[in-house]
C-alpha cells in the first residue's frame, strides 16, 4: 500500500509540475524547486518581516561588511512563486552595496525571473518590500543605506 501511495504522490507531483511549466518561466520553477539562500541569518545586521495582502509572510535577514551584503537569507510560508521571488532577490543583492540593494525594484525582480502571471505579481512586491524593511532596520541600527527611491 505504501509503495502505491508513493507512486501516486510522484505522479501527482509530475502533473502539477507539468501544469506549472505552462504558467511560469523556467527561472521561476528552478527557484522554487531549488531555492537559494533559504535560511535564517543569525545575528543579522538588518532583518525584515512583512506579510503581504495574500497572507504570505516573508523574512529577509542579512549581514554586511562595511556597506556590502556578504550573507543573506530568506524564509517564507508562501507559495512557489513567493519562494522563487525570495530566492532570486537574495541572489540579486548578495555582494551588492546596501545602496545598490535598495535600488532594486519589483520590475527588476520580475524581469530577472522572466515575469509572473498577474495573479502572482504581489509575490515580487512582497520580496522587495521585505528587503526594504531589512535595509531600513540596518539603517535604524546605525547602518548606511538610504532605502528611499
Amino acid at each position: 500500500m505504501e509503495k502505491l501511495f508513493d507512486q501516486w504522490a510522484q505522479e501527482l507531483q509530475e502533473l502539477i509540475l507539468e501544469q506549472d511549466r505552462k504558467i511560469f518561466s523556467p527561472q521561476v520553477i528552478d527557484n522554487y524547486l531549488k531555492p537559494k539562500n533559504l535560511k535564517e541569518v543569525s545575528n543579522p545586521d538588518g532583518k525584515g518581516i512583512v506579510t503581504g495582502p495574500c497572507g504570505d509572510t516573508m523574512y529577509i535577514g542579512f549581514k554586511a561588511n562595511q556597506d556590502r551584503i556578504v550573507e543573506i537569507g530568506f524564509l517564507t510560508d508562501g507559495c512557489g512563486p513567493t519562494v522563487a521571488c525570495g530566492s532570486m532577490l537574495t541572489q540579486l543583492v548578495e555582494g551588492r552595496t546596501l545602496t545598490e540593494a535598495a535600488a532594486i525594484a519589483q520590475e527588476d525582480l520580475l524581469r530577472t525571473l522572466g515575469g509572473l502571471p498577474e495573479s502572482h505579481l504581489h509575490c515580487a512586491k512582497l520580496a522587495v518590500d521585505t528587503l526594504l524593511r531589512a535595509l531600513k532596520d540596518c539603517q535604524d541600527r546605525g547602518g548606511e543605506p538610504d532605502a528611499q527611491r
